[in-house]
């Protein structure tokens, strides 16, 4: 199974933006999925979660009310809606996945490669 994320960039401060996460593969059952980020020169850090049926959403409190996470199982995709930016929300941002592999009954935690967002002031 393979993450592959989309939609980072440049943006102004205040400004939006949408990153995708693309799941693909054969064979498989995705669980919890989540979106972290990582600054530099600082750890990565959780940004928001989002259960398999999308009825539970978690979020860390800098991004409470600005970001909405959701997911479309449909298309093994999931979102991340980023409003009202700031600069302090400039990051690689990845997304993360528990997987199950359906032949294997194996349990994997997938990450993506990281899409980076700079928010300008």
């Amino acid at each position: 199974v393979q993450l592959v994320e989309s939609g980072g960039g440049l943006v102004q401060a205040g400004r939006s933006l949408r990153l995708s996460c693309a799941a693909s593969g054969s064979r498989f059952s995705i669980n919890v999925m989540g979106w972290y980020r990582q600054a530099p020169g600082k750890q990565r850090e959780l940004v928001a979660t989002i259960t398999s049926a999308g009825g539970s959403t978690n979020y860390a409190g800098s991004v409470k009310g600005r970001f909405t996470i959701s997911r479309d199982n449909a298309k093994n995709t999931m979102y991340l809606q980023m409003n009202s930016l700031t600069p302090e929300d400039t990051a690689v941002y990845y997304c993360n996945a528990g997987v199950v592999e359906l032949t294997s009954a194996r349990y994997l935690e997938v990450w993506g490669q990281g899409t980076l967002v700079t928010v300008s002031s």
